[in-house]
């Protein structure tokens, strides 16, 4: 893909890795739609002179109604499509309900599916087109009170792997970004959700809680190897302009390193190395 008059709708562009890709990527002359939940982030992405649209990934009518209002601008076509929009829910398994559970696959993987599913067809029609998934590190390893967004990202892998070759020889290619630690508020996020779906008080990790806490309120990076967000607005380029753009793409330091470590190690040794981390 050139970047002269190729558009991408991106979800999830009110801060962090959404906003910078969309930034960047205006600037490198993409025509970007940069879709939020909240209007006053729609009204924030306007005002830096970003397309912007509202967009509820938990909401179908939503969904539907973002998809024909960026086709009918753009006469039916699509180029890309990063799915980013998400947030980590925090909590052992065995304090998260199936409700809550259910909140973060309706949000991380069914809202994902479901514009996917509907922007797949034009792309297939017009012969071309790059589904990118903002995956994680946690897509493939997974780390305790973080279940339920390795799950959701895991769900992703797989429909994500699945997809990729059933899309085999027709020119629509679907990336895995796989970050570990980026400058974001991912962690301000998850914390507001710990506080509400979490009671520690009436669980038997109530110590080990307490070192979660201090994690997501930490101001500034909390782990070592954090980069900015520039760093995934590099790689979702790469894998936008690559004439065969590579299933998966790996950022930050960690995402490398477990990488590597899933392929060489047994699962109860890496158990053990993931329960120091």
């Amino acid at each position: 893909m050139t970047t002269n008059n190729k558009s991408i709708l991106i979800t999830g562009c009110s801060t962090g890795i959404g906003l910078c890709v969309a930034q960047g990527l205006q600037q490198k002359g993409y025509r970007v739609f940069a879709t939020a939940r909240k209007k006053d982030d729609v009204a924030m992405l306007k005002a830096k002179g970003l397309e912007s649209l509202q967009l509820d990934l938990t909401d179908s009518l939503s969904i539907r109604n973002t998809v024909t209002e960026i086709l009918q601008r753009t006469d039916g076509k699509l180029d890309a499509l990063f799915n980013n929009g998400a947030y980590g829910q925090p909590g052992a398994i065995e304090d998260l309900t199936t409700d809550v559970l259910r909140q973060q696959f309706e949000t991380n993987v069914f809202g994902w599916h479901e514009l996917t599913h509907l922007i797949l067809p034009v792309m297939l029609k017009q012969g071309y087109g790059r589904i990118i998934q903002n995956s994680s590190v946690l897509g493939f390893v997974s780390l305790k009170f973080r279940g339920a967004y390795s799950a959701s990202k895991y769900a992703i892998e797989g429909l994500s792997d699945t997809l990729r070759q059933e899309l085999s020889g027709t020119n629509v290619y679907v990336c895995l970004i796989e970050p570990g630690p980026i400058e974001s508020h991912f962690r301000k996020n998850s914390f507001a959700m710990y506080q509400k779906h979490i009671n520690k008080e009436k669980s038997r990790f109530i110590n080990e809680y307490s070192a979660t806490e201090e994690r997501l309120s930490k101001e500034g990076p909390a782990v070592p190897f954090t980069l900015p967000a520039e760093a995934v607005l590099k790689k979702v380029v790469q894998a936008l302009e690559s004439k065969k753009p590579k299933p998966r793409y790996y950022v930050t330091f960690p995402t490398y390193l477990f990488g590597y470590l899933k392929r060489i190690l047994s699962s109860s040794v890496m158990d053990r190395l993931l329960n120091k981390v």
